[in-house]
């Protein structure tokens, strides 16, 4: 939004399946991109970028505000702000530690047992996934 521009603030959007997950302003959002984490500030020129699995953290001044885990999905920064179409996401503290070690054991599992190439690959990045879940959630 222009407003959001003119008073030093970037509009943030997360959208996942389920949910609008986070719809604020906010002085800066840091992005786990496909090439790497990118940091979007008011004014930032426009950008498109796949996400891989990871955490954005949004800014108040210096201090993280927020903390969400994104399994991967899509990002776009405009003139408008930041939205985020995540393919699975979740604030970090509803992370299951258990869970996700649970995950990537069966997801080793079935990489084993892969047929083809397409399911190697599935499995592969639900692999990458989990690890970015056990990562973020401190493990």
């Amino acid at each position: 939004m222009a407003d959001a521009a003119a008073e030093g603030k970037v509009q943030f959007e997360l959208v996942a399946p389920e949910r609008l997950l986070a719809s604020q302003q906010v002085d800066m959002v840091v992005v786990p991109g496909a090439a790497g984490d990118f940091g979007v500030l008011p004014e930032h020129s426009l950008l498109m970028s796949l996400l891989r699995p990871g955490v954005i953290e949004t800014y108040e001044g210096e201090r993280v505000k927020d903390r969400i885990f994104v399994a991967g999905g899509f990002a776009e920064v405009n003139e408008r702000g930041c939205t985020v179409l995540a393919e699975e996401a979740m604030p970090v503290e509803e992370l299951d530690l258990g869970a996700a070690r649970a995950r990537l054991s069966h997801a080793q599992d079935d990489l084993r047992e892969a047929k083809d190439d397409a399911e190697r690959a599935r499995y592969e990045r639900e692999i990458g996934i989990a690890e970015a879940q056990i990562q973020a959630a401190g493990g």
